[in-house]
């Protein structure tokens, strides 16, 4: 079982956006999608998602055709959050995670939804927000809440041991040092009970330090995947991002990823 695109190309007018790209997403594993701006990092997520249909190659879901299943029963098995905030309805925080319940059609008025919300919010990070007007939130505080809504989509709690997927697209860019590491240590959480998570991240030591798998793009080719201490090569990291990488040992021997210093250039 897995959520996978095998030899995936998409274009968006004459540019392709991903070249015959295969990723596959285990059950149980936190994965981290990293590579400069323009990678095809996004797309790839949204054709995992089965929002985007590839020009060519494959999107599964245990083995079937994303574009096979029927909405709902997708919407059961994997949730997304995407990095763009377009909701402009004065909702609640509370009727904000509970859109992510509407493919299991309960009542969110019953104390078991009830439940699920409170407790997608606490793992969240955002159990603080319930009650208040979501439109009056900070882009962080935000954020925390469609992670929970996410995290609400995905409780299963209709007796199927299927695993169920989580996709987000940079969930840590508009949180603060502390945040950050609060939604990736619950990611991992996550993981530990069975859940399959893609995190599309921009910082390559998040990833060190929360990753099982790394996947590195660049210009829609995925360059390297695997361990990440195997993929974050400080050589590889130099050549995709073109600026020079170094890598230090921290305390208790954790490794880091900087830019190098470049010596000044000399007066004349």
């Amino acid at each position: 079982m897995s959520l996978a695109v095998t030899a995936v190309s998409h274009a968006a007018g004459r540019r392709r956006l991903l070249d015959a790209v295969s990723l596959q997403l285990e059950p149980g594993t936190v994965q981290v999608l990293l590579g400069p701006n323009g990678a095809g990092k996004s797309t790839l997520l949204g054709v995992l998602a089965g929002d985007l249909r590839p020009l060519s190659g494959r999107a599964t879901l245990d083995g079937r055709r994303l574009a096979d299943w029927p909405a709902a029963d997708l919407a059961r098995r994997r949730a997304v959050m995407m990095q763009r905030d377009e909701l402009r309805f004065p909702f609640s925080v509370d009727e904000v995670v509970a859109l992510g319940r509407l493919p299991w059609q309960r009542r969110e008025q019953s104390p078991g939804e009830r439940a699920v919300i409170a407790a997608a919010l606490a793992e969240a990070g955002a159990g603080a927000l319930a009650g208040r007007r979501y439109l009056e939130l900070s882009g962080g505080e935000r954020a925390r809440v469609q992670l929970a809504r996410a995290l609400a989509q995905i409780r299963a709690d209709d007796g199927d041991p299927a695993p169920r997927y989580l996709l987000l697209d940079e969930p840590t860019a508009s949180l603060d040092f502390a945040y950050q590491h609060h939604v990736l240590k619950s990611l991992r959480r996550l993981a530990d009970r069975g859940v399959g998570v893609l995190a599309i991240l921009q910082d390559p030591n998040l990833a060190l330090r929360h990753a099982d798998r790394v996947s590195l793009l660049a210009n829609g080719e995925l360059i390297a995947s695997g361990l990440p201490a195997d993929v974050l090569d400080t050589e590889r990291l130099s050549r995709v991002y073109g600026l020079p990488i170094v890598a230090e040992q921290g305390p208790g021997g954790r490794r880091s990823l900087d830019v190098a210093e470049t010596p000044p250039a000399p007066a004349g």
